[in-house]
């Protein structure tokens, strides 16, 4: 588990390709403090296994299903990374609870300027929106934000001067790609209201039943 406090910025050092997968190795300093080959450090948002350490690097395989679902196919040598560790069980929780699975790769439609803040609206697939809430939790690249404002077919958050100096998000331009994680709170929600209402959702599939007038009624609506 993560809490989106981004801990340091790393860089690619370098990315090997397999058939469907890489490899990535990326520079960093403070993660390393405490970790061994097998612990979790989030890589853009990204939950990774590290596989391998060195003195200022560790490595980490990336398998076919996270390139397909993330914006970790784009990583190349020389790009910036945010990276956190995971939490320990007695750290402070600044943030919300990320897991690292990343739900979609959305995409950087505007940055606008605001006073000390520089809004950024960022494009997601219609079924990721349903869990989006206005002036809920959210992660960009594996850091965590608040939603200011939803459209139809995304979200806006505000970037202060601490989150664009302290993480990659202080680079991002129109078009970009980013790792977005929805507050995993309201999966289960959804996942309980289904059960509630004795409906089934499978991934992939169409949502079977869901919330009718009866259910309201029994429930004192």
């Amino acid at each position: 588990m993560f809490t989106g406090i981004i801990e340091e910025i790393g860089r690619v050092l370098s990315v090997r390709h397999g058939a469907n997968s890489e490899v990535l190795e990326i520079s960093a300093d403070k993660v390393l403090e405490g970790t061994s080959v097998g612990d979790s450090i989030a890589v853009n948002g990204v939950c990774l296994t590290v596989t391998a350490l060195g003195t200022s690097s560790f490595s980490a395989d990336v398998m076919p299903q996270t390139l397909r679902r993330s914006a970790l196919q784009s990583l190349r040598p020389g790009l910036q990374v945010n990276l956190e560790r995971a939490m320990a069980a007695g750290g402070r929780f600044g943030g919300h609870v990320v897991s690292g699975h990343t739900d979609a790769c959305g995409r950087v439609v505007s940055l606008v300027p605001e006073d000390n803040a520089v809004v950024a609206r960022i494009s997601v697939p219609e079924d990721v929106m349903r869990y989006i809430a206005e002036k809920g939790s959210v992660t960009l690249n594996g850091a965590s934000l608040t939603v200011s404002r939803l459209y139809g077919d995304g979200f806006s958050v505000s970037l202060i001067p601490h989150t664009r100096q302290s993480t990659t998000l202080g680079g991002l331009k129109a078009g970009d790609p980013v790792n977005v994680e929805v507050d995993m709170l309201a999966r289960y929600v959804e996942r309980l209201m289904d059960a509630k209402a004795g409906s089934v959702t499978e991934p992939g599939n169409a949502r079977r039943g869901g919330i009718t007038e009866d259910f309201l009624r029994e429930n004192g609506f």
